[in-house]
């Protein structure tokens, strides 16, 4: 059962990412979106243009623009960037035996919009299967390449930690609590998870927010208090997740614990698999296949507009509440405004080069394990076990 909470986004047809839409509130241990996921195949085809009733004034409203240089872009750069392109176009035209358009006539950035359009037209008229040509640009140099998203269920990945805070006080689930603390020093540490009270973090400027509108309109005090816990506690639990103790101790915590019933069978397996991934990658981080900049000549200005992943994945105060309700809110909204979700992206060279360990083991391990995390630390605050 998957106990994250859903974001239900829609398709747009550029890229495997998809609109938001409402989140609902905690059902279960995990918060899902009430929206069933729907993904469409992609394709070129955008939505149909809403037109006024005018004639030749509002013409221009209909055309479409070639593309420009981007701001601060110098001319070397553009060079290398064309240079680097027309090498892999060759190398691609090689492999799939595809004759392409001449295009280095129209100069930059023109003949390489045109080049793409060109090759991916003709590619996708080969190939059934074809999926969206890129150029995509590292900080050595540029390269086409395919994508492949990893598909993180629409989900709100947000990490209570006052449960793990109230288990810390608990004479009774004192071991359990060490060992998920564990669990997550290594998802703030080395996973690299945001945390709510650090600056600059999503969720802490949804918080920061919250604060201010409670400053400038009288409030119940239940509501303040909320908001105190969110803060005191954070405060607290972030000292010990930077705590590199409860890292290194990982291991001998594990091996040491003793399962007496159910929850603690449950926190134990919770543990394994977080270590097994921890062994395994003791260095990766969630952003690690982060999307990169891809260049994408027909690309409206809107479409730049995401919703990062650093905004569904990151520690939180609370999942219950009246803040969590109202943060859930504002979220909602923000993300009904934003066209597109960022997943964990891979970026394949088509020119037969191939690059190791370049899958998402990581990633369908690291989501399944905050999916466990949150469901254990809903079970504990909800039925004290």
């Amino acid at each position: 059962m998957n106990y994250a909470t859903q974001n239900n986004i829609g398709s747009y047809h550029r890229t495997r990412k998809r609109k938001a839409k409402t989140v609902t509130s905690a059902i279960g241990r995990v918060r899902r979106v009430d929206a069933k996921t729907q993904r469409r195949q992609r394709s070129t085809e955008r939505q149909t243009a809403i037109r006024t009733d005018s004639d030749v004034t509002n013409g221009i409203l209909t055309c479409r623009f070639l593309p420009k240089l981007k701001a601060g872009e110098t001319l070397q750069a553009c060079q290398k960037t064309e240079r680097d392109f027309y090498q892999s176009l060759s190398k691609i035209t090689k492999s799939y035996k595809v004759e392409p358009m001449q295009t280095k006539e129209f100069g930059y950035p023109y003949n390489v919009a045109l080049a793409l359009w060109d090759m991916q037209t003709k590619l996708k008229q080969a190939h059934r299967d074809w999926d969206r040509l890129y150029l995509a640009k590292s900080k050595r140099k540029a390269f086409l390449a395919t994508t492949e998203n990893f598909d993180t269920g629409t989900t709100l990945y947000y990490i209570p930690i006052v449960p793990l805070f109230l288990m810390l006080k608990d004479p009774k689930r004192k071991k359990n609590a060490q060992l998920l603390l564990s669990v997550c020093s290594y998802l703030y540490r080395v996973a690299n998870v945001p945390y709510y009270r650090e600056d600059g973090t999503y969720l802490g400027g949804q918080y920061e927010m919250h604060k201010e509108w409670m400053g400038q309109e009288e409030t119940e005090e239940c509501y303040q208090s909320e908001l105190i816990i969110a803060e005191y506690t954070g405060d607290k639990m972030e000292q010990k997740l930077r705590n590199p103790n409860n890292v290194k101790l990982f291991e001998q915590r594990l091996s040491r614990f003793k399962s007496r019933d159910a929850f603690d069978n449950e926190c134990w397996h919770v543990a394994c698999n977080a270590f097994a991934l921890y062994s395994k990658y003791p260095t990766a981080g969630i952003f690690r296949n982060a999307p990169l900049n891809y260049y994408d000549p027909y690309a409206d200005e809107y479409d730049n507009e995401v919703i990062g992943m650093e905004k569904y994945i990151s520690f939180i105060a609370d999942t219950k509440g009246w803040l969590y309700r109202s943060i859930s809110e504002s979220i909602n909204n923000e993300f009904n405004e934003i066209g597109e979700l960022e997943e964990p992206t891979i970026y394949k060279p088509i020119d037969g080069s191939k690059i190791s360990g370049n899958n998402f083991d990581f990633e369908k391990r690291f989501f399944e394990l905050l999916d466990e995390l949150c469901g254990l630390f809903y079970e504990y605050k909800t039925t004290g076990v």
